[in-house]
């Protein structure tokens, strides 16, 4: 290996990061103030920053937090709760729709974070039945809502990461091969694709082949066991996984992303029913232990 490939090497580096979800829903700027410093004592180097309603949180507020505690904001997570649509919608609700997208481009130029992620084209829950043209022409009909959406995210520096979910989510995108096909002709450098452990271990035949197949469109990345608790308490196939990221040259970061069973809405709408680690705290610092040793040891 030559000194520039040892150079490449270092650069591919992930950031651990994790969601503030594992204990608030909605995440607001006291919510931030309250678990940024956890976190960056934990050891973690970055933190999501869920954006369920435009004015949760204050982008200048959670700036100071993020320079105080040294955290980098990893993404902004947009929320595709009921009323957020861009596919099979009348026209008010996907003017609506747009507009809160663009608010969390708006903050994440904000406060310097890279990537809006999240499944950007349906409410989480929606699904129909499609044959093969109605599939075609859904993907056709996001791309056009998408678009000026896009546009917006490239005027500042950020990019969009797609998020596809698994089937009891959403009917349009459950596959990184079904990701690829509904982006294609939007600018790779403004559209991704955002990857979920969870999602992809109950869609995709293999995590190392899903990671493969979306190669450089990856933008995002997120982390948690086979049933949403701590990484490495589970089956998964974290070094397969990790390699093929690596293989990838995926530069961002990996952020645990997970719910409390405690919160009415966030419990429902991820179908969280039963406590996942022996407390939340638990299943943060399971987790970056966990990845820490993978990542040492990759």
């Amino acid at each position: 290996m030559t000194r520039a490939d040892d150079r490449q090497e270092v650069a591919l580096v992930w950031q651990l990061g994790a969601n503030p979800w594992i204990w608030h829903s909605p995440v607001t700027t006291e919510a931030l103030t309250e678990t940024l410093p956890r976190l960056a004592g934990w050891g973690f180097d970055c933190v999501e920053l869920p954006l369920e309603n435009p004015d949760d949180w204050d982008p200048a507020s959670v700036t100071k937090l993020l320079d105080t505690t040294g955290l980098a904001p990893a993404a902004v997570v947009a929320v595709m709760s009921e009323g957020r649509d861009l596919v099979r919608a009348d026209p008010a609700t996907v003017r609506a729709t747009q507009d809160y997208l663009r608010r969390c481009v708006d903050a994440a130029h904000a406060v310097g974070a890279p990537v809006v992620a999240g499944p950007v084209y349906a409410p989480v829950g929606r699904t129909w039945r499609m044959d093969r043209a109605a599939r075609t022409a859904a993907y056709e009909e996001w791309r056009a809502h998408l678009g000026p959406v896009a546009a917006h995210a490239a005027r500042a520096g950020v990019r969009i990461a797609v998020e596809p979910l698994n089937r009891y989510e959403t009917s349009l995108l459950n596959t990184v091969a079904q990701t690829l096909e509904a982006l294609e002709g939007l600018p790779a450098d403004v559209v991704g694709i955002a990857l979920d452990t969870y999602h992809q271990n109950i869609e995709e035949h293999s995590l190392p082949e899903a990671v493969h197949a979306a190669a450089d469109r990856i933008a995002h990345v997120q982390v948690c066991a086979n049933d949403r608790g701590a990484p490495g308490t589970d089956h998964l196939d974290w070094p397969g996984f990790l390699t093929s990221l690596r293989t990838a040259r995926y530069r961002g970061p990996l952020c645990i992303e997970s719910f409390t069973a405690h919160n009415a809405s966030i419990a429902v709408a991820a179908s969280v029913w039963r406590p996942l680690a022996r407390s939340q705290d638990a299943l943060a610092t399971d987790g970056l232990g966990f990845l820490r040793r993978a990542l040492a040891a990759h």
